[in-house]
């Protein structure tokens, strides 16, 4: 069984300035997987039709 932790209020307060400065502070677009999962589909596409013509130019096919 999980017990819940709770920070003492200075490990909070350390642990809010921390988050709030630097690389933590910047205001991020929300993650999209479609996006990414588009790219990575477009990408794969245009290789394997590259590696076809260069099969087919080489007369490996």
């Amino acid at each position: 069984m999980a017990t819940k932790t709770r920070l003492s209020p200075e490990d909070q307060a350390r642990v809010d300035q921390f988050i709030s400065q630097g690389v933590n502070s910047v205001e991020r677009k929300p993650f999209r997987v479609w996006l990414l999962l588009g790219s990575i589909f477009v990408v794969l596409t245009v290789l394997s039709l590259l590696s076809f013509i260069l099969a087919r130019v080489l007369g490996v096919l």
